[in-house]
């Protein structure tokens, strides 16, 4: 049950990196912004999918 928590973490991680570059990238290379905006929202709707299963399961035991 540990590894869908480090998952959900790593996936936030990823997250926040992604916005980050997002910002840094916004105006010098747009290309790049949008696939890491891409990349954010991928990451965070995969983090809230993992909370969603490891509750339910959590639940059920």
């Amino acid at each position: 049950m540990k590894h869908y928590i480090i998952s959900e973490i790593l996936y936030w991680v990823i997250a926040v990196i992604s916005i980050f570059s997002v910002f840094e990238n916004w105006g010098v290379n747009n290309n790049r912004a949008y696939l890491f905006l891409g990349f954010s929202i991928l990451s965070v709707f995969m983090a809230l999918f993992r909370r969603h299963f490891r509750k339910k399961y959590s639940n059920k035991n």
